[in-house]
């Protein structure tokens, strides 16, 4: 008897039909015999196509096709019946087993790559330039790839356990993306020497990891320069999350670019020890104010020092994605993190088995610090400025 198909999507009938009709003529040493046979051509006729006609014996009653040949005198039951559901079983198994083994071989054939987020990504700020990022290198190369990441993943020991989880789920290789992840990326390398890490930010280096980052600084020069030809106060109110080196050298970038305008100006720093914090952030704005700043900056993820900015009438700088939307009449202008090109380049690089990061002790071949000039820093449009302004800005 024949039984229904589960599937109902015709891609049985392409496979079955012509091998059925095959083992039927095989017998009787005519190729022309299964067309003279008038149940069977009664069938395709009622049937009405190729592909429908096969679909209708896959759905058929059991027994349907047994009683139609039996009113054409056919004598042997079980040839008919046993034979050809063998037969389309066999080549189903086949046809299955090659389908299956096909979707395993491509997905053998894509890169697999984890990112470790500290935050969701949400639409503003640090995390959201590294989405950015992945969906960038997603458009890029298609189905070559496949991306994973976990977000919420605060930078402390627990890292190294969602950087492990990654490792083990066969990722070819995985980007950490916050400061606080170099230690424990590096633990986690050694445990995997076959499989490559990039850590954002960090300074160690192995001979599977790498490092990657941003020339933040030169923006914030830029910033520095705007604030010290927009202030009216002389006094100036930066956010600062933590004393590690990225931050440390964008306030001195920021200072640079303020005196080399204006040397009556002052930076006056607070530091909240978090990347992310609104209610930090937006207290740290109003003291700031408080103290008399008409221009901010932050080196913080939230947009919540614009819009306190906004709110008292002054004016600052968006961080790590335009934030316009938020404060649209006090922001200057954002420096933008454009990570696409960098993770383009790490996974094209694996791809062509030229990652490397070099000899050691300090593997410096692994180490890619770009900027401006390679459009991984990008400043978003001068805006709240007098032209005069925007044209002295370098």
């Amino acid at each position: 008897a024949v039984g229904r198909c589960l599937h109902k999507c015709c891609q049985c009938c392409r496979i079955w039909q012509p091998l059925w009709f095959w083992w039927l003529s095989r017998g009787t040493g005519n190729l022309r015999w299964r067309i003279r046979q008038p149940a069977l051509a009664a069938f395709l006729s009622e049937a009405g196509n190729r592909e429908a006609g096969f679909k209708a014996f896959l759905y058929c009653e059991p027994g349907y096709f047994i009683n139609r040949f039996e009113e054409e005198n056919m004598k042997s039951r079980s040839f008919f019946s046993l034979g050809a559901v063998l037969t389309a079983a066999s080549v189903a198994m086949f046809s299955m087993a090659d389908m299956v083994g096909s979707r395993a071989a491509e997905a053998a054939d894509k890169v697999k790559v984890g990112f470790v987020y500290l935050t969701t990504p949400g639409d503003h700020g640090w995390t959201y330039a590294h989405e950015i990022g992945r969906q960038q290198v997603e458009k890029h190369f298609g189905g070559k790839v496949e991306t994973t990441y976990v977000e919420n993943v605060p930078e402390g020991p627990d890292s190294a356990r969602v950087i492990r989880e990654l490792a083990k789920k066969g990722n070819d290789i995985i980007f950490t993306t916050s400061f606080g992840y170099m230690d424990h990326t590096l633990k986690v390398a050694k445990e995997f020497p076959d499989i490559k890490f990039d850590h954002i930010t960090g300074y160690k280096r192995a001979p599977n990891m790498a490092t990657g980052n941003i020339r933040f600084y030169e923006g914030r020069y830029v910033q520095g320069v705007v604030a010290g030809l927009m202030t009216k106060s002389n006094k100036i109110g930066y956010i600062a999350s933590f004393p590690i080196p990225e931050v440390i050298q964008g306030i001195n970038a920021f200072g640079l670019g303020l005196r080399s305008v204006n040397k009556d100006a002052t930076v006056s720093v607070i530091w909240v020890n978090t990347w992310y914090d609104p209610v930090k952030e937006a207290d740290a704005a109003k003291v700031h104010i408080a103290e008399g700043a008409d221009i901010l900056a932050q080196h913080t993820d939230s947009p919540a020092m614009l819009q306190t900015a906004e709110k008292a009438g002054v004016f600052g700088f968006g961080q790590s994605s335009d934030m316009k939307a938020f404060a649209p009449k006090a922001q200057l202008f954002s420096s933008v993190n454009n990570w696409g090109p960098y993770y383009i380049s790490q996974i094209q690089a694996l791809m062509d088995g030229s990652w490397t990061t070099g000899e050691g002790p300090d593997h410096w071949a692994g180490n890619t610090w770009a900027g401006m000039a390679d459009d991984f820093l990008v400043l978003s449009a001068f805006e709240n400025m007098p032209d005069d302004v925007a044209k002295a800005a370098p």
